[in-house]
């Protein structure tokens, strides 16, 4: 990416909106011996958090307990939106958010309803992001990659910017 920077307060507000459009991202824990896994997000811009639903019996679930640094990656079906959101993770099994959030989808993994005892929620509560903004899509993309090519000079494909901490708006 170039080096122009986002505006924070803009940064963040397209962060919490990419987040809630794009709905799955990776999620991990950043101890260097978890692998990330495929979430679905849910945004809660009121307590600035994201929440996630997932079974107590998980790896996830159970290395998380009481609260660790985790890391959820999002990016846009169109590319032309990546962000990584630093945070603490904690599980959560709050009954406001449970009934908030669920939907069909979820219900699939839940065959007792919204009162499984398998059921919890992690919730991640953001402290930074870096996020990555690329700039008129595909024909952009191979226009910068050719001219990079011909001019030995970097691909200028977007905007690049780091908040911390993140307060959603």
């Amino acid at each position: 990416m170039s080096p122009a920077h986002l505006d924070d307060k803009d940064l963040e507000k397209r962060l919490w909106s990419e987040i809630d459009k794009a709905r799955f991202g990776m999620l991990g824990l950043t101890d260097g011996r978890s692998h990330m896994q495929p979430m679905t997000a849910f945004c809660d811009k009121e307590r600035g958090a994201i929440w996630f639903f997932t079974k107590k019996t998980t790896d996830l679930a159970r290395q998380t307990g009481e609260g660790r640094y985790a890391m959820f990656c999002v990016m846009a079906k169109d590319q032309e939106f990546q962000a990584c959101i630093g945070g603490e993770l904690s599980a959560d099994h709050d009954r406001a958010k449970i009934d908030a959030f669920w939907n069909p989808i979820v219900s699939a993994w839940f065959p007792e309803g919204k009162d499984d005892p398998d059921l919890t929620l992690l919730k991640l509560t953001p402290a930074d992001a870096q996020v990555w903004v690329m700039r008129g899509g595909p024909l952009r993309f191979a226009f910068e990659i050719a001219r990079a090519n011909l001019t030995h000079q970097e691909p200028r494909l977007g905007d690049e910017g780091h908040s911390g901490p993140v307060a959603f708006i």
